[in-house]
């Protein structure tokens, strides 16, 4: 099992920045490919962004490519995602996925633990 929680979600104003973080416990952290995942109120959740357990590679939404980066460092068992030049259209909760593979890309199925979510609110 792992066990996930996510922070650093608020409130921001368009074109603003914020850094979530997702803390992984549980079994070992660094053997997972992790991602993020989105919803927006009345919307289906989506992709954002996904990283491979050694993070080397990575992979992102277009909608999010060129303003977020997502990042891992195995020996704090955090993940992280920089979301910069925040839009409106970002607003959703936000969650950290993690899977039992080496990296599971934007397939929300290959994902086995969620955490809870944080929510994010860009305001225009």
């Amino acid at each position: 099992q792992v066990q996930l929680v996510e922070s650093g979600g608020g409130l921001v104003q368009a074109g603003g920045s914020l850094r979530l973080s997702c803390a992984a416990s549980g079994r070992t952290f660094g053997r997972n490919g992790m991602g993020w995942f989105r919803q927006a109120p009345g919307k289906e959740r989506e992709f954002v962004a996904a990283i491979s357990w050694t993070g080397r590679t990575t992979s992102y939404a277009d909608s999010v490519k060129g303003r977020f980066t997502i990042s891992r460092d195995n020996t704090k068992n955090t993940m992280y995602l920089q979301m910069n030049s925040l839009q409106p259209e970002d607003t959703a909760v936000y969650y950290c996925a993690a899977a039992r593979t080496y990296f599971s890309g934007s397939n929300s199925d290959q994902y086995d633990y969620w955490g809870q979510g944080t929510q994010v609110t860009v305001s225009s």
